[in-house]
């Protein structure tokens, strides 16, 4: 049996979709997907930024010990 996404099968995937459809109605759904998208995108530049500060810290730290 195939796992899709986070241990959900077909049939479990399906449930949840229709779930949510129910709750938020056909005319929310594409603008909560919407605003998810920026959620998601707006933490994976939050992300990127605090990796990209902490290699220039330790880089810092690096070569002022040399």
């Amino acid at each position: 049996m195939m796992n899709l996404i986070f241990g959900f099968g077909g049939q479990e995937l399906i449930l949840v979709a229709f779930v949510v459809l129910l709750l938020f109605g056909g005319k929310k759904l594409p603008e909560l997907m919407k605003g998810m998208g920026k959620g998601i995108r707006e933490f994976n530049n939050a992300k990127a930024n605090i990796e990209q500060e902490v290699k220039e810290s330790m880089k810092e730290v690096e070569d002022g010990k040399s």
